[in-house]
């Protein structure tokens, strides 16, 4: 009974503190500054600048992704769509992130 009522209560835990949740909004950012604020209500394609050129950000059904990006490697759009409150894509080389926020923060092993 104690071994049951601690793996209930464990799965409860992971379940209620370790995902971010519905997202509500994204953060764009180029330069290390904030780009643009977007809900997440509407599906749209923007242009980001960076210092390589543009980055192309999709809103989906309240996803996100990059779309296309100039940097070399494309590690930021092989990501994918980011459905999660606190997912980021970043582009190191052409300095231009995306974050999705909700009302809580997905917490990772990075965090403890």
């Amino acid at each position: 009974m104690v071994l049951l009522s601690g793996f209930s209560f464990t799965c409860w835990l992971v379940l209620s503190f370790w995902f971010g949740g519905a997202p509500e909004k994204v953060i764009v950012r180029s330069g290390g500054k904030i780009f643009r604020e977007l809900p997440l209500t509407k599906d749209i394609d923007i242009q980001v600048p960076g210092p390589l050129g543009f980055s192309t950000i999709s809103i989906h059904d309240h996803r996100a992704r990059i779309k296309a990006d100039p940097s070399p490697r494309q590690y930021c759009v092989k990501q994918g769509w980011l459905k999660q409150a606190g997912e980021i894509a970043i582009c190191l080389p052409n300095q231009v992130s995306l974050e999705l926020v909700g009302t809580r923060k997905r917490y990772d092993s990075l965090t403890y």
